[in-house]
């Protein structure tokens, strides 16, 4: 009788358009790296669906591979880039822009931890 594999999915690169076109300015790169970001979570959703692992095991997994953490820390560098590009450290409306983000990277990482 022939083995399964424990590992749903095994992806060693994800080749973004940064590396085809070796673009160098940063709203181009963001451009191309948030989706390839997408299309390895949505990789990741698509194993989960078609493996026959429990609620439990996928948390797990999700928290040992550090996914809420990098995704937290994603809102906290923009907050970060926010708050230097604001001209007075005091605009309210940039403070609020850069807690927001903040905020959402405190959700994420309560979410986690609720699970």
């Amino acid at each position: 009788m022939e083995q399964q594999p424990k590992a749903l999915a095994r992806i060693s690169h994800i080749e973004t358009g940064v590396e085809r076109t070796a673009t160098t300015a940063v709203g181009e790169n963001l451009a191309v790296l948030a989706p390839a970001a997408a299309a390895a979570l949505n990789l990741l959703a698509d194993a989960v669906r078609r493996g026959g692992a429990d609620h439990d095991d996928i948390v797990q997994a999700l928290k040992a591979a550090g996914v809420h953490e990098a995704f937290a820390r994603v809102f906290d560098a923009a907050s970060e880039r926010v708050m230097d590009a604001a001209d007075d450290p005091y605009d309210f409306d940039a403070r609020l822009h850069a807690d927001n983000l903040s905020g959402a990277a405190g959700d994420v990482r309560r979410a986690f931890q609720c699970l």
